[in-house]
């Protein structure tokens, strides 16, 4: 049996063995990977300009803005390497650094969805008190909250992963050094290792779902007492964005993470993997700017003075 620390490199599959795939793909995913940059981007630098974007709600999106940014970033330009070049290597230390920084913001996202739900119980459930709940304080404190959990987590996560012995193959059926796919490769037993990393998973997701189960109790109790359609369908229309966002995101999320690496099919995997790596991230922005009048006036304006600048440049 050889010690992990003997690993020098891995070796990541191809998303699909056929070759005549692999330069559409390649464009495929760039062009997801180009929009998931100026989107992410985009949406941080139109909140930083426009100072009626400066509100715990925004605050939190351009938090969530950069999570996505960062965590599809330690994915996709690995795997658009392996399609274009065929570089299918990925060094031991790599794929632990890949592996640490995808848990990282992947659960600071999840508890960032779960600090947004209750900003928007604060809005539409304590409208007068909201000013003196949603404080930049409590903001900060909210949003270094879920960048510290990220951490642990990650810590924990990949120090569990890494401790195992490796001797069966260093080729990972998967695209990414994903937590599943690298423990299905050690010889080390991981009965223990298998249940902590379920109930740590388990533990993240449902913690989040329960603050944001709750809060949207309160939130549509609230709207259901109100006497005007008009707030009725204002606090709806606040609530949208947010509620396809979560039902994108954990959908996938309690798919594969909430259950016994052994009754994971790798192939499956890969599929659902693409869809929460590459996806949402994309999707999250193009989600809360096209239901979002002060995104969208914000977005005009600043392409009107763009236009306007090199018009007089001109």
């Amino acid at each position: 049996m050889e010690n992990n620390t003997e690993v020098t490199e891995l070796i990541l599959l191809e998303l699909t063995n056929a070759p005549e795939l692999q330069i559409p793909l390649f464009i495929t995913f760039t062009l997801i990977y180009l929009i998931n940059v100026v989107g992410n981007l985009g949406m941080m630098v139109l909140i930083l300009l426009d100072s009626r974007l400066h509100t715990p709600m925004y605050f939190f999106l351009s938090n969530l803005s950069l999570v996505d940014f960062y965590y599809s970033t330690a994915v996709i330009p690995k795997v658009m390497a392996g399609l274009l070049i065929g570089d299918q290597v990925i060094s031991y230390n790599a794929c632990a650094a890949q592996m640490f920084f995808f848990a990282v913001f992947a659960t600071a996202e999840n508890y960032l969805l779960a600090s947004m739900d209750y900003d928007r119980y604060a809005a539409v459930c304590k409208p007068f008190h909201y000013t003196t709940t949603m404080t930049t304080g409590v903001c900060a404190w909210l949003a270094t909250g879920c960048y510290v959990c990220g951490f642990l987590n990650a810590s924990i996560h990949t120090g569990i992963i890494f401790r195992l012995s490796f001797c069966k193959s260093n080729v990972i059926h998967h695209f990414f050094c994903d937590t599943l796919a690298v423990m299905s490769l050690s010889c080390s037993e991981r009965h223990v290792s298998d249940l902590i990393l379920v109930f740590e998973a388990s533990f993240h997701i449902f913690f989040a779902l329960l603050v944001i189960l709750i809060s949207y109790l309160f939130i549509f109790i609230t709207i259901l007492k109100m006497p005007s359609v008009e707030g009725y369908l204002k606090a709806i229309s606040t609530c949208a964005s947010h509620i396809t966002a979560l039902s994108i995101f954990y959908g996938t999320i309690i798919f594969m993470y909430s259950q016994p690496s052994s009754s994971h099919s790798m192939d499956t995997d890969k599929i659902t993997s693409v869809f929460y790596t590459m996806v949402i991230p994309m999707l999250n922005p193009v989600v809360y700017s096209l239901r979002n009048k002060e995104v969208k006036n914000t977005f005009k304006k600043v392409v009107e003075k763009a236009i306007s600048s090199l018009s007089f440049i001109s």
